[in-house]
C-alpha cells in the first residue's frame, strides 16, 4: 500500500519570507495536494541569534496571503507537534547524547577563539576553511580534563574520512560525494539547541514526512543527512532540490534585483492568484506553451517530473503582465474591495477619510483595464479626490497649438460645457467630437487640452466618462483655472 504523501515547509523566522521560500513552499503544496496528502508547516527557530521579532507572524499571514493553507503546523495542531523548534528541544538532545554513544559524533570542546584563529590560518595558506578534528580522538581523561575546567562542549557529526555517500534525488537523479571533502559539522551547540543538520533530520522523522522539497544549494549538506539518517537508523524521506531562482543578471536573486519579499510584492498591488501562478512556472511547467493556470489546474497537473534542473529566471516583466491579466479579470466588486486598501493608503493624507464607496465604485471600471498593479492606482486616480492639480501651463498646448489658440478652444468648449442639459458621456462626447471640427481642431488636439485641464494628467482614465463623474460643477471650475493661467 503506498504511503500517504507528506510534505513539509520549514521556513526560519529571520525576517520576511523570500519569493524563492514561497515557491519552495508552493511546490510542496501543490505535490500534497496534487497526491491528495498533507502538508505540514513548521518554525525552524533555532538560530536564537537571527530570530527577528514578528516574523513568525508574517511567515504565517504571508503564507494565508497566497492561499497556502497547511493540515498540520502552528494555530493547526496535528498528532507530531509541537511544530515550532524551540519548544522541541528536548527530541534533539536525546539524539546527539544516542549519537556520541554509538561512536557516530562526538564532544568538542574547542572556544570560538580558537576556531577563528583556525579559519584564519586556513585562509592565509589558501586551504579550504573548516575543522581540524582536533577533539575526534579525545581520551577519556582528556575529556573529563575539559569538563572540570566549565567548559560546555558541542556536539560534531563524525562523518567518514574514506569513501563516498550517495543518493538519489528526484529532481537530479543519482548523486554523490566524497567522504574526504566532508566536514565534521556541529549538531548541537553548547547552548543546547541544535543546528539545522540535526533538528530537520529528527523532526522530518518524527513528522512522517516522505517527500522533503527544498532549495538546490542544500544539495551539498544532503550526504551529511544521509548519514545521519543511517546512524539514526532512520528511513530517509525522498528528496528533490529545486533548481535556484537567478534576477535577470543570471546572478542569484537577491535585493539588488528589486523586491525579493512577498511582502513587499503584497505591498506593490500584485494579486495573489498571479503570484502562485508565475512562481509556479519558475522551474516547472505543463507544456511550453501554457503561462496561465487557475490554482485548481496547478494541483490536477503539477509533478515533480516536470521540475527542471535549470535555474529559472526570475522575469518582473513577466510578473506585470501577468498581474496585470489577473486584474482585468477580476469581477468589478472583487476589483473594488481590493482597492479600496490602496486608495486609503497611498493618497495624500489631506484627502478625506474615510473614501466614499459609492463614488469609487464608479472610477474603478474605468482603470481596470489599465494598471498593472494594484499600488498604481492612487496615482493614476488622484486628481478624482483632489482639487490641487500640477501640471506646467505648456502641457495644456497640444501638437500645432498655441496659447492663444489653447484658449480659445477652451473658452468656446467651456461654454458648450455649461449649456449642456445632460452632464454624461454620451452627451459630452456627441458635443465635443463635433465641436473638434467646428474648431478646425483634431480631435486628440482638443481632448488633449480637455485632459489635462480636468484632471492635471496628460495620461488618464477615458475622457467621457471621467467628466461625467467629475461633475459638470468641478470640471467648469478646472476649465476656467486653466483660462486664468493661460
Amino acid at each position: 500500500m503506498r504511503p500517504i504523501i507528506r510534505t513539509r515547509f520549514a521556513p526560519s523566522p529571520t525576517g520576511a519570507l523570500h519569493v524563492g521560500s514561497i515557491r519552495t513552499a508552493l511546490f510542496a503544496w501543490l505535490f500534497a495536494r496534487h497526491n491528495s496528502g498533507s502538508f505540514i508547516l513548521r518554525i525552524e527557530d533555532t538560530d536564537v541569534a537571527r530570530k527577528v521579532e514578528g516574523a513568525v507572524e508574517s511567515i504565517l499571514e504571508s503564507l494565508r496571503w497566497v492561499g497556502l493553507d497547511w493540515d498540520e503546523g502552528p494555530e493547526v495542531g496535528g498528532d507530531y507537534g509541537p511544530y515550532i523548534q524551540s519548544q522541541r528541544l528536548g527530541f534533539y538532545q536525546e539524539a546527539a547524547r544516542l549519537l556520541v554513544e554509538q561512536g557516530d559524533a562526538y564532544y568538542c570542546y574547542c572556544s570560538p577563539e580558537r576556531l577563528e584563529e583556525l579559519r584564519a590560518e586556513q585562509v592565509k595558506r589558501k586551504q579550504p576553511p573548516g575543522y581540524d578534528r582536533r577533539c575526534r580522538d579525545l581520551s577519556e581523561e582528556e575529556r573529563k580534563e575539559k569538563e572540570d575546567e566549565g567548559i560546555t562542549p558541542v556536539v560534531r557529526l563524525k562523518t567518514p574520512l574514506t569513501g563516498r555517500t550517495g543518493f538519489h534525488d528526484i529532481i537530479w537523479g543519482d548523486v554523490a560525494f566524497s567522504n574526504s571533502i566532508l566536514e565534521d559539522l556541529v549538531l548541537l551547540k553548547s547552548d543546547g539547541y541544535p543546528t539545522y543538520h540535526l533538528a530537520n533530520i529528527v523532526d522530518d522523522h518524527e513528522m512522517k514526512i516522505t517527500h522533503v522539497l527544498r532549495a538546490e544549494e542544500w544539495l551539498s549538506s544532503t550526504p551529511y543527512h544521509f548519514l545521519l539518517y543511517k546512524a539514526m537508523d532512520y528511513q530517509p524521506p525522498e528528496f528533490a532540490h529545486l533548481p535556484m531562482l537567478l534576477g535577470s543578471d543570471r546572478s542569484k536573486l537577491g535585493k539588488r534585483h528589486g523586491s525579493v519579499s512577498i511582502t513587499d510584492f503584497r505591498e506593490q498591488g500584485y494579486l495573489p492568484e498571479a503570484i502562485v501562478n508565475f512562481l509556479a512556472l519558475l522551474g516547472w511547467s505543463l507544456d511550453d506553451k501554457t503561462e496561465l493556470m487557475t490554482r485548481q489546474e496547478l494541483i490536477a497537473n503539477f509533478s515533480l517530473e516536470r521540475v527542471s534542473k535549470t535555474a529559472a529566471i526570475f522575469n518582473q516583466e513577466k510578473l506585470d503582465w501577468m498581474n496585470g491579466v489577473y486584474i482585468r479579470s477580476l469581477e468589478p466588486e472583487d476589483f473594488l474591495q481590493r482597492s479600496l486598501s490602496f486608495l486609503e493608503r497611498d493618497l495624500p493624507p489631506d484627502m478625506p477619510r474615510p473614501l466614499s464607496v459609492d463614488y469609487v465604485r464608479q472610477i474603478m471600471p474605468l482603470v481596470q483595464e489599465r494598471v498593472k498593479t494594484l499600488a498604481g492606482i492612487p496615482e493614476l486616480t488622484r486628481f478624482f479626490f483632489t482639487d490641487r492639480l500640477e501640471y506646467e501651463t505648456d502641457s495644456l498646448i497640444t501638437r500645432d497649438m498655441t496659447a492663444d489658440s489653447t484658449r480659445h478652444a477652451l473658452g468656446v468648449a467651456r461654454q458648450r460645457l455649461a449649456d449642456l442639459p445632460t452632464f454624461d458621456a454620451q452627451s459630452l462626447e456627441g458635443t465635443l467630437r463635433p465641436l473638434a471640427v467646428e474648431l478646425r481642431l483634431r480631435a486628440g488636439q482638443l481632448f488633449g487640452t480637455l485632459r489635462t485641464a480636468v484632471t492635471g494628467q496628460t495620461v488618464a482614465p477615458p475622457l467621457f466618462k471621467t467628466m461625467e463623474i467629475l461633475g459638470r460643477e468641478t470640471c467648469l471650475e478646472r476649465i476656467d483655472r486653466v483660462l486664468e493661467k493661460l
